[in-house]
């Protein structure tokens, strides 16, 4: 019998087990350190060490700016290269196509003053949103969107005629005052469809609507002096559908096409020499810019940043890797999902990334 101070050997082998040696490019863990200055983008750097979500918004930050930096130059000549692509100013002005993916309630939020730096600075490529995503950029030239609260009840709301968005509050007279402002441009939309036979499409009909509101506050406003097409497969899903309906009663015959963008957004895609996906949000926006991927075999980059979990089966809530699976990322391409609310972490990723090249010039 062993001793009674004696530690029993089989608790000491489960408790004391010897671990294998940590191969030299594992990295330790590290925090900021605030007893020295610490600038925002010394913070930012930080991320990559912190762990958790902190790390994948480090890697977040790191994808982007290869996007960014990435010329075909980089890349050697291959001996198929076409001769659109063998002039070496060619191959430097050659850049990575950015697709960038929001849902509606980001426009609502304080992230769409963001985004219009994105649009305005030519720093993505084409854009896919919700029938939301479109209207209340519009809407917000018109009228205010306030801070409100998530826990005012619906029924007062209702009564007082104010739409609750998260804890956002848009007053319902914003609509009325876009009713008056769309129908006039839908009815010059419906006579050039008819007297010229222009085949109106989401994108080309997002296009017209950032002409007409003239305004420098609108995304879709720079958007059309960019030249930067703006897609939307669910154009009728929300207040511009709503709008279109009344019109078809008053004016009816308006054609919306979306068979014609989803051939532009493909071919932008088939056609980019790389390509990367900035996705914030899931549903319609997330998987329509995944599945013009699939064209090209695949994203090059890809960033989601969403708070969905993968159980239930959602494309939302999917990770990377399974659309690796499907082709719409490319197997050993560069790719992470942050789990976190959007309004949270991308002003902080484009901080970190596209803002830098502005404060440079």
């Amino acid at each position: 019998m062993a001793p009674a101070d004696t530690i029993p050997s089989d608790a000491s082998a489960a408790v004391l087990k010897p671990s294998e040696p940590m191969p030299e490019f594992a990295v330790s863990v590290e925090g900021p350190n605030f007893e020295q200055e610490v600038t925002l983008q010394k913070l930012l750097e930080s991320y990559k060490r912190i762990g958790f979500q902190a790390n994948s918004l480090g890697k977040a930050i790191d994808i982007v700016n290869k996007m960014r930096k990435w010329r075909l130059s980089d890349e050697p000549i291959a001996a198929d290269e076409s001769e659109e692509y063998l002039s070496p100013q060619v191959r430097a002005n050659t850049k990575c196509n950015v697709f960038l993916g929001y849902t509606s309630n980001l426009i609502s939020s304080g992230l769409r003053e963001i985004i219009l730096f994105l649009v305005k600075h030519k720093h993505v490529n084409a854009i896919v949103t919700t029938a939301g995503g479109i209207e209340e950029d519009f809407i917000k030239c018109l009228g205010k969107t306030y801070l409100a609260d998530f826990n005012l009840d619906g029924a007062d709301l209702r009564k007082r005629g104010m739409n609750r968005i998260g804890n956002l509050i848009v007053p319902n007279d914003n609509y009325c005052k876009f009713e008056d402002w769309l129908t006039p441009i839908l009815d010059a939309m419906l006579a050039e469809q008819k007297e010229t036979g222009t085949v109106w499409t989401p994108s080309s009909f997002i296009r017209r609507l950032g002409k007409e509101i003239d305004n420098e506050e609108s995304v879709y406003y720079w958007a059309y002096k960019n030249d930067i097409p703006v897609f939307c497969p669910a154009l009728t899903d929300g207040s511009l559908g709503d709008m279109i309906y009344f019109h078809s009663f008053k004016n009816p015959g308006l054609v919306v096409d979306i068979v014609q963008d989803i051939r532009n957004l493909n071919e932008l895609s088939r056609k980019s020499r790389k390509a990367g996906m900035i996705i914030l949000g899931g549903g319609v926006c997330k998987h329509q810019i995944a599945n013009a991927m699939l064209i090209r075999n695949g994203a090059d980059y890809s960033v989601y940043i969403n708070t969905g979990q993968e159980f239930d089966g959602s494309d939302s809530g999917a990770r990377p890797d399974e659309a690796v699976s499907w082709g719409k990322i490319r197997a050993g391409s560069e790719s992470v999902k942050v789990f976190a609310d959007a309004t949270l972490v991308f002003p902080l990723l484009v901080a970190a990334t596209f803002a830098q090249s502005e404060a440079q010039t």
